[in-house]
Parts: structure tokens; sequence; C-alpha cells
């Protein structure tokens, strides 16, 4: 304890903010390995009406658990470069806030990766696909094709208005859907 004695104020503000920031930041660390969420504080209930994602949150509890850490880091780091104190508290500041927009960033864009896997039929018109279960002429009996839609194989129900039961191996295009999601088809050529 006798080189913390020996230090000025200011180096030692720095050595505290420093020490707490850095034991918080481990904290949330682990934490956030074993699955704990350290952004909840108490019971809120919230209903959201609209699915708007995570959007960009910059006063987040990691964050600013980072913003302090880097500071206190960044500061000492200045200190010992010999640097005055303007320029150290202007350094850290500017380090806190750039990892405080690094990490929301990073949250930001991971967040944007995740899909809802959601199913939206609109996305199958204009689809080519190809007939699975026998779909009968004029709508008279609902059938089964599987088309590639959002990135996966489905096999959904249809119907069409052509002529002519459309047999399994058929390939077909989707014209529309249905409100009830049935799609009808056409033949391809």
């Amino acid at each position: 304890m006798e080189w913390f004695q020996e230090l000025t104020t200011f180096e030692k503000t720095y050595w505290v903010i420093t020490g707490i920031s850095t034991f918080m930041f481990l904290l949330v660390l682990i934490t956030t390995i074993i699955g704990a969420k350290t952004d909840d504080i108490g019971d809120v209930d919230a209903e959201i009406d609209a699915d708007t994602g995570a959007g960009f949150q910059f006063f987040t509890l990691k964050n600013l658990v980072a913003f302090f850490t880097i500071f206190g880091w960044s500061g000492i780091a200045s200190m010992d470069a010999g640097n005055a104190t303007g320029t150290t508290i202007i350094i850290s500041i500017f380090s806190g806030l750039l990892m405080m927009f690094v990490m929301a960033a990073l949250f930001y864009y991971i967040s944007k990766l995740s899909s809802s896997g959601t199913l939206k039929m609109k996305n199958a018109l204009n689809s080519i696909g190809e007939v699975y279960l026998t779909v009968g002429a004029n709508r008279s009996k609902t059938g089964k094709i599987q088309i590639k839609i959002q990135g996966a194989l489905r096999e959904l129900e249809a119907l069409t208005d052509y002529n002519e039961d459309l047999k399994q191996g058929k390939i077909i295009k989707v014209i529309e859907v249905t409100n009830n999601g049935i799609l009808i088809i056409e033949p391809q050529n």
C-alpha cells in the first residue's frame, strides 16, 4: 500500500475508478458467461406493440462498466506516458466513449443477425417449385407442392385454376396466395 500512498490525488482517483470498474467488468463477464442477465434492474413489465428489434442501445450497464474500465486503464497508461492532467482526462473520456460506441454497435449488429423464422406466405409469390401431391384441376382438390421460400424448402398446400390435374413432379409457379395461406399455382412449360 506504500505505492498507493505516494500517488497524487489525481492518480489515486484513477486507480480507484479502475479497480472498482475492473472488478465490476469481471463480474459482468462471469455472469454473462454463465448466462445471468446483468442488464435487468428490478421487475419491470412492459408490452411492446411493434417488433422494432433491439435498436442501438448506448447506455446499458455493460456499456457503462466498459466505459469506466477503459476510462481508468487508458488514464493510467496516459499518466505513465507522462501526459498532463488535461490530456489524460481527454484521452480517458475519448477512449471510454469509443469503447461504449463499439460495444453498442457490436450488440446492435449481432441482434440483426437473428431471424424470426416466421414464414411469410407473400414471399412465395412468383416462386418456382414442384408438385409433391397431385393438385386437382379448377380448385377441385388441394394438393401439396415443394417450394423454396426464405431460404428453406417447404411443403405447402396448393390449388390451381388450370383445366387439368397437376401431377407429382410437375414444375409450377406460384401466382397468388389466398387469405388463408393456400398457394394458387400454374404449370410451367
